[in-house]
């Protein structure tokens, strides 16, 4: 009986060695993660963003959504939700519906805004039509009435001020609707504003600034534009700066 030697090419078992590690990986790691891919058609992808329909065991929510309304746009949404709630008129407007309207109509894209829709828009709303009925057919509405609202919920609304009373120590307080949104700077301390909104940012990885920033100076007291933790606070090599999560 004679055994044949066979001699096997380093290279090539080194080759099977690292794709059966990489089998055995991927195999562990579907099993203890297994993947659940959507299995409704009518899931709707927008902005890179997928969004589930309701269930009555789960709500879903937005990841992520691009943010370029105009100040045009919000200048004029605003001020006819604000006019409308203090002249105590029939119709009261809603900018987030109005807004929310104008974005399925241009695609997302307020650049094409056209003040004349939005005339049209409030002219059916004082005839009696509802946001309901003229919105039943845009199939993306609910989608930026979330997102927007997200955004945009606590900018208006109702709020009070505070009001000496002459002659008096006593102070009251009287209702207002309009704008509730504050400059989180403590009053009478100068700052620098940095229009930097939707500049490209690479500390740590590359991303979009979603905000303005304020340069105050050293010591200058600021309140947190929303409530949450603060998770970090010191200089990177830029600035002085505070993290948190709400």
């Amino acid at each position: 009986m004679f055994i044949r030697s066979v001699k096997i090419n380093k290279s090539y078992l080194l080759f099977v060695s690292i794709v059966t590690c990489i089998l055995l990986i991927l195999i562990i790691v579907s099993i203890i993660y297994p993947i659940s891919l959507p299995v409704n058609s009518s899931n709707l992808v927008w902005d890179n963003t997928i969004i589930n329909e309701k269930s009555s065991n789960k709500k879903s929510y937005i990841k992520w959504v691009d943010f370029n309304a105009t100040y045009d746009v919000l200048d004029k949404t605003s001020k006819l939700d604000i006019t409308s709630h203090d002249n105590n008129e029939l119709v009261k407007y809603n900018w987030i519906e109005l807004l929310s309207y104008l974005a399925c109509k241009y695609g997302g894209n307020f650049k094409k805004f056209n003040q004349k829709d939005l005339i049209s828009l409030t002219d059916k709303l004082k005839n009696g039509d509802t946001m309901q009925n003229l919105t039943k057919d845009m199939k993306n509405y609910s989608y930026y009435y979330q997102a927007f609202d997200a955004i945009l919920h606590e900018f208006i609304g109702e709020y009070e001020i505070e009001v000496p009373n002459a002659g008096t120590e006593e102070k009251t307080y009287i209702k207002k609707y309009g704008v509730k949104a504050f400059l989180p700077i403590a009053k009478n301390y100068s700052f620098n504003h940095y229009d930097d909104f939707g500049n490209a940012r690479s500390y740590g990885y590359k991303r979009i600034h979603l905000g303005n920033d304020l340069m105050g100076s050293i010591g200058t007291p600021i309140i947190a534009v929303e409530s949450g933790t603060i998770e970090a606070i010191g200089w990177n090599q830029y600035r002085w700066m505070a993290n948190w999560y709400s």
